[in-house]
């Protein structure tokens, strides 16, 4: 019983802690105006340009914390929030998904390799009911089975995805400085926001190895 208490508590605490985090450290500099004055729409066009990067659009997008960066048709697309703010939080999240588009210019490997497994993960994500019902619940050994091939592409997808993302806040943070658009007095704004939204990924990554371990007891109990 303490295994599956653990499991638990590993798939729901570091997620919790994580949005906790990034709530916080939201509310706090989505208030805090960058001395700079520009917005983070304005933010990402001037560190393309500076980068050497003309040929990816940015779009507004209704999608509250839906910022990303699309490399299959090089859409940098920022929720309102980013793409009309010009807070500390705001340049912040701009430079972060600008930062995709400079690993996508260089080729940056672990990005090369991430967008290869995507329809994989993508594919594997539409067998998640299947899974859920007849694994966790049902414990059907066909779908304990593919639960666990399920699980382990997820898993391998979030440790490709971890040092993507954490090589683009490392990017944004000295572009940001780089390119005067951050103060040194701001940048532990930008470093807590895009700290707290790491984490998310952190989570993600526990959330998803304790699923698969919890599908690989299943399948050994019932042998």
């Amino acid at each position: 019983m303490g295994i599956w208490i653990l499991l638990l508590v590993l798939i729901l605490v570091p997620g919790i802690i994580a949005q906790l985090a990034v709530s916080s450290a939201l509310n706090k500099y989505s208030r805090v105006r960058a001395r700079a004055g520009v917005t983070g729409a304005q933010a990402a066009a001037q560190i393309m340009a500076d980068a050497g990067i003309h040929d990816v659009r940015i779009e507004r997008i209704d999608s509250f914390l839906g910022d990303h960066y699309d490399p299959r048709t090089k859409t940098l697309a920022l929720s309102p929030a980013v793409y009309d703010g010009a807070s500390v939080a705001a340049l912040g999240i701009a430079a972060h998904e600008t930062g995709h588009a400079i690993q996508h210019q260089h080729a940056y490997a672990p990005l090369q390799v991430r967008m290869a497994v995507v329809p994989s993960t993508m594919f594997v994500s539409q067998l998640m009911p299947l899974v859920i019902i007849g694994g966790f619940w049902f414990r059907i050994p066909m779908f304990i089975t593919l639960g666990i091939i399920v699980y382990t592409i997820i898993v391998l997808f979030q440790l490709i995805t971890l040092p993507v993302e954490l090589d683009a806040s490392s990017r944004a943070k000295l572009i940001l400085q780089q390119n005067g658009l951050i103060a040194r007095d701001e940048m532990e704004g930008v470093s807590r926001v895009l700290n707290a939204a790491a984490l998310t990924y952190v989570a993600a990554l526990i959330a998803a190895a304790a699923h698969l371990l919890q599908l690989v007891l299943l399948n050994r109990e019932r042998r």
